[in-house]
């Protein structure tokens, strides 16, 4: 995933993984700034229940406001891959 694009997200380099996907910091190349993009494994991207957790996720995220939690800016697709868009 290093090197590639989704959608204006340049992926600079791998940061962490989990049970819900792998972590990746990136640039939004639109507005120049860090971002951390979650990818939800290929293989998950079929699984409805598993679709559906990830997208009540980036609502839970994005309807909070704290200091010490990220920010949410989205949630981008290209082709196959799905991925959360939080702040860095």
């Amino acid at each position: 995933m290093v090197g590639t694009t989704i959608s204006h997200y340049k992926i600079l380099e791998k940061i962490g993984e989990g049970g819900m996907g792998e972590v990746y910091r990136a640039t939004d190349t639109k507005l120049n700034r860090d971002v951390a993009l979650k990818i939800l494994p290929q293989q998950f991207a079929s699984d409805s229940q598993r679709m559906a957790r990830f997208q009540r996720e980036a609502e839970v995220l994005a309807s909070l406001d704290h200091p010490n939690i990220g920010q949410i800016y989205g949630i981008e697709e290209a082709g196959q891959t799905k991925a959360l868009v939080p702040t860095n």
